[in-house]
């Protein structure tokens, strides 16, 4: 490993950590801010913070790519990141529309968001990414040809995208939960002999470590969609280049289990809790419609007070023991 190959990993971090409350300022200035849902009273917070963690992550990128170009002298894998960056943006870019337009106020329609996000896929498409043949049950191997590009690239792209905040709302839970996952990728990239993936990953690792100095409890700031989109497309592009689609998707059964608990409410309830003046919260409705409200629940059984940054916790907790699981179910995978 080259020593060097921290400073992106340290731009990243000190990018979103120094120009982080430039932006909450200049959002609470232009009135872009959004009610602390979980708290009592009217607290507004900064939104779209996630735009920092972006930009950070773009910075960080190609700080690593010039360095491998001119220092090392080795270009390899140059379309793949810019690939990379280009479907990260355009994801980002989405969110930020859908922030800008208004979260409370449905923001883009749901077939808007799909559209728009199968247009952020064509650059991953375009350079036919990915290993095309998949092992199925009684069939053995089998070689996908064009139609792996054509429709599970924009399938696992759009699936990411737009599901990775779904499980959202609790100061610091998004941002954690892609510290997790991301990082738990960049290490199957490592072991598995992609070791320019696993610097790519820790590039947003990094930007979301330093972003929850901001977002995690008591939140100064919010990440919105600019944030979630590009790590949910993150997920999905890793596990595309690194050839790890079913640890990936391991990885992602939290998000999966809260598609299925959303759908109990048609996707229309909201995740939040309903907040008591003591700090707990309480379930905002009478049946569980997503994991946040499973965690208050099991906290209330269990005989703890649900308190906000308890939820975030144990969720946090699960998706820990997801990845431990995937890393024993998948080992030989990773480890060979």
């Amino acid at each position: 490993m080259d020593i060097m190959l921290v400073l992106p990993l340290l731009f990243s971090f000190l990018i979103v950590l120094l120009f982080q409350p430039y932006w909450i300022r200049k959002a609470a200035q232009i009135g872009l801010v959004w009610k602390d849902m979980n708290k009592p009273g009217d607290k507004n917070v900064a939104g779209s913070g996630g735009i920092i963690v972006l930009a950070a992550f773009i910075i960080s990128l190609y700080l690593f790519v010039t360095y491998r170009t001119f220092i090392l002298d080795d270009p390899s894998h140059l379309v793949e990141v810019i690939s990379f960056a280009c479907v990260v943006l355009l994801a980002g870019g989405i969110g930020l529309i859908d922030d800008l337009f208004g979260w409370q106020h449905g923001g883009l329609s749901r077939k808007s968001r799909i559209f728009l996000v199968i247009i952020a896929a064509i650059p991953l498409m375009a350079i036919n990414a990915g290993r095309h043949e998949i092992a199925l049950p009684f069939l053995g191997v089998v070689n996908l040809g064009l139609l792996y590009p054509v429709f599970f690239i924009p399938l696992g792209i759009v699936a990411t995208t737009t599901t990775f905040n779904f499980l959202a709302g609790f100061n610091g839970l998004e941002a954690g939960l892609g510290v997790l996952i991301l990082s738990a990728l960049s290490a199957v990239a490592f072991f598995t002999g992609n070791s320019w993936l696993a610097i790519v990953g820790l590039c947003m690792v990094f930007a979301l470590f330093a972003f929850l100095v901001f977002n995690f409890f008591p939140a100064k700031v919010f990440p919105g969609d600019v944030m979630t989109y590009s790590v949910g497309a993150m997920i999905a592009i890793m596990a595309i280049l690194g050839n790890f689609e079913k640890i990936a998707v391991f990885f992602f059964i939290p998000f999966i289990l809260e598609v299925f608990l959303k759908g109990r409410g048609r996707y229309v309830k909201s995740s939040f809790g309903k907040p008591l003046k003591d700090g707990s919260l309480e379930m905002l409705h009478d049946k569980v419609y997503g994991t946040t409200h499973l965690g208050i629940l099991i906290l209330k059984k269990i005989g703890i007070k649900p308190t906000e940054k308890r939820v975030v916790y144990l969720i946090w907790a699960f998706q820990l023991l997801i990845i431990a699981a995937g890393f024993i179910i998948f080992r030989q995978g990773i480890f060979s």
